[in-house]
């Protein structure tokens, strides 16, 4: 990474796509126009924040294996949503993780206030909604780089009818190896575990990792911290209006059938997907406006004996 004298934004190449390249003194942003996607997260003199695969491709209408893809108006399996969500969608077959993450987003704000770098990107669709999702609902993307990486997923329902939406920022962080990673915040904390039949479950101290890792963790504090003694820092996230979570790691078996994923890439990341999910969807009157707010940073810690 060679750090820049000043802000600066410049376009760039991510194989087929078009990418937006933030340059700050203290780090680097990577975007694609598809999905609004951050591919990379950076400070300088620090191994990356989010992880990207070493196999990710860039191609049009397929999505990026990593960054933080932005999922919306629905997480995951549509048929796992409340009722009401469900019941909004007209379509065939509906993909995992909502309807934009594909599409092409349009940046439409790009500013240099001093030492912060501002982007705005929105998701264009047609007057009457996405296909098979025929509501009014604006979506947009606020990145603001600075001492802080912080993104605002804000939604406005210009309908006259209200709106249920399910979302996630789908972030990928960057780890030395996953067996030597904890995530504090957690503690006490209801979650689902989807890996055995969806069972309702409480976090007993903080959460280490062992094996495939699939949970939807509820009712969040406003700050989660993921420790690395390999790198000795840890990654906080700090959420506002969003109360829960989705913690996933594929370790050794399913990684294998993984597209755009190394073998062995299970070892190097972790996704905490601050999220509005089960019942922390969001309900958008006509003329409401959410927004769903993550800021990022890293801290140096102390190597644990």
């Amino acid at each position: 990474m060679t750090p820049a004298t000043a802000p600066h934004i410049s376009r760039t190449q991510f194989d087929e796509l078009p990418c937006w390249r933030v340059q700050t003194p203290q780090a680097e942003l990577l975007i694609a126009e598809q999905g609004a996607q951050i591919l990379r997260y950076q400070r300088l003199g620090e191994p990356p924040l989010i992880w990207l695969s070493e196999q990710a491709t860039g191609q049009h209408g397929q999505s990026v294996r990593g960054g933080v893809p932005v999922c919306w108006p629905w997480f995951g399996d549509l048929a796992r949503n409340p009722a009401p969500l469900l019941a909004q969608y007209r379509g065939d077959a509906a993909p995992f993780h909502g309807l934009v993450r594909n599409l092409p987003w349009e940046c439409r704000e790009s500013v240099i206030d001093g030492d912060e770098v501002r982007l705005l990107f929105a998701c264009p669709q047609p007057e009457d909604g996405l296909p098979g999702w025929p509501h009014a609902v604006d979506v947009a993307l606020e990145i603001r780089l600075g001492a802080r990486l912080q993104l605002t997923l804000r939604s406005h329902n210009r309908g006259q009818r209200p709106v249920w939406i399910s979302q996630a920022l789908h972030s990928y962080f960057a780890v030395s190896d996953i067996r030597d990673v904890k995530v504090r915040g957690l503690e006490d904390c209801r979650y689902i575990e989807t890996l055995d039949a969806w069972r309702e479950c409480r976090q007993n101290g903080a959460l280490r990792f062992a094996g495939e890792t699939d949970r939807i963790y509820l009712e969040l504090p406003a700050q989660l911290e993921l420790h690395d003694t390999g790198w000795q820092r840890k990654i906080c996230l700090q959420s506002r209006q969003s109360h829960s979570a989705v913690l996933w790691n594929p370790w050794i078996d399913k990684a294998q059938r993984l597209s755009q994923f190394a073998e062995d890439a299970w070892q190097h990341m972790l996704c905490i997907e601050t999220a509005n999910v089960w019942n922390d969807c969001v309900q958008l009157a006509p003329n409401e406006s959410h927004g769903l707010d993550l800021t990022l940073w890293s801290e140096a810690i102390k190597a644990e004996k």
